[in-house]
């Protein structure tokens, strides 16, 4: 009887934990044009061409070209966006959350021309 009350305690426990956790853990929706702007419109532009001074300066690439977007997976732009790149591309992956860099990925992909 003990050893039922006990596991019966234990599952209504782990019930409500669970529910708990649901409850607090909803995350707002990524604005990724907004994080885009904050954190990579400075080389990059608004418009993803890399046209800006400090984006010719650091050669920044053109998130619009057609051929790179065909050519780079979204695993590989995220990493980017994580650890950098030589030289120029700084590492966001201190900075912005797993989600924000996800968001950012699916941001990268609208600017293709």
């Amino acid at each position: 009887m003990k050893l039922l009350i006990l596991l019966f305690t234990a599952l209504l426990f782990g019930g409500y934990a669970a529910t708990a956790r649901t409850q607090t853990n909803t995350a707002k929706p990524v604005d990724a044009q907004k994080v885009y702007r904050k954190n990579c419109a400075t080389c990059h532009g608004n418009d993803g061409r890399a046209k800006t001074l400090k984006g010719k300066f650091k050669g920044a690439k053109d998130l619009t070209n057609a051929a790179w977007q065909a050519a780079v997976s979204d695993e590989r732009i995220s990493d980017i966006i994580a650890v950098g790149q030589n030289g120029g591309m700084p590492a966001f992956g201190k900075k912005l959350s797993q989600d924000e860099i996800t968001a950012l990925v699916g941001y990268v992909r609208t600017l293709k021309k």
